[in-house]
C-alpha cells in the first residue's frame, strides 16, 4: 500500500485548465492533464448564443471551471494510480483580476436561471477591457488628489484589475451589484466544491 502524499496543482489559464499531480515529500511530478474550457473565452456571445458582447468584453463560465477541476483530477489520479485518500491538498491559481460575483451562498449569479442573459453576472476574465471608462476615472481621482500609490503602479489602474471590474457592475449593472455578496477573484469555496470530486 502507497503511504507517500500526495498534492494536486490547478492552473487555471485563458483557455484551459492544467492539472500536475506531485509528491510532496520530493515535489517529484507524477501526473499531468490538461483541458480547454467547453465555452471558451465569450468574447462575442454569451452561452445563449443570442445575447451579444459590447466591444472588449471577456467572459467565463463557471460551470467550465468545474468540468475542467473535475476531469483533470480524475485523469491525473487515473494515469497515475494514485488514491484519492493520499491526496492530501489542492492549489488552484487563476489569472490575475479574473473575477466574479456570487451570492451569499457561494453560487456565481450567472447560474440563476433569472440572471443567465446578463453579462455582468458572469466571470470577467482578466483581458475584460470594457471597464477603460472606469479605469480613466480612477486614475483621474487618483491623480487629482495626488495619491501616491499609483506610483507603485507605473503611473495608473489597469483596466484588467479588479476595482474597475466592479465599478462597471455598480454602474451598468446595480442589480448584480446588490444581489453580489461578494465580487472575488475565483476560489473553490466559491463553487462550494469538496474533496468528494476525487
Amino acid at each position: 500500500m502507497d503511504n507517500k502524499k500526495y498534492a494536486i496543482g490547478l492552473d487555471f489559464g485563458t483557455q484551459s485548465c492544467r492539472a500536475l499531480l506531485v509528491d510532496v515529500a520530493t515535489g517529484e511530478e507524477i501526473a499531468t492533464d490538461a483541458m480547454e474550457y467547453p465555452h471558451g473565452v465569450m468574447d462575442e456571445y454569451l452561452p445563449d448564443k443570442t445575447t451579444k458582447l459590447e466591444q472588449d468584453w471577456a467572459l467565463q463560465h463557471p460551470k467550465d471551471y468545474l468540468d475542467v477541476m473535475s476531469s483533470t483530477i480524475k485523469n491525473v489520479l487515473k494515469k497515475s494510480g494514485i488514491s484519492s485518500d493520499n491526496v492530501i491538498g489542492i492549489g488552484i491559481d487563476f489569472t490575475t483580476c479574473t473575477m466574479i460575483p456570487i451570492d451569499k451562498n457561494n453560487q456565481p449569479l450567472c447560474l440563476k436561471k433569472e440572471l443567465e442573459k446578463n453579462p455582468h453576472a458572469y466571470v470577467k476574465l482578466w483581458k475584460h477591457h470594457a471597464t477603460q471608462k472606469e479605469a480613466n476615472e480612477i486614475n483621474r481621482i487618483a491623480k487629482e488628489r495626488g495619491e501616491s500609490f499609483l506610483e507603485r503602479y507605473g503611473g495608473k489602474i489597469s483596466s484588467e484589475w479588479l476595482i474597475p471590474k466592479i465599478w462597471q457592475v455598480l454602474n451598468e449593472a446595480p442589480e448584480i451589484y446588490e444581489l453580489a455578496d461578494r465580487l472575488d477573484p475565483p476560489l473553490l469555496e466559491n463553487f462550494c466544491v469538496e474533496l468528494s470530486l476525487l
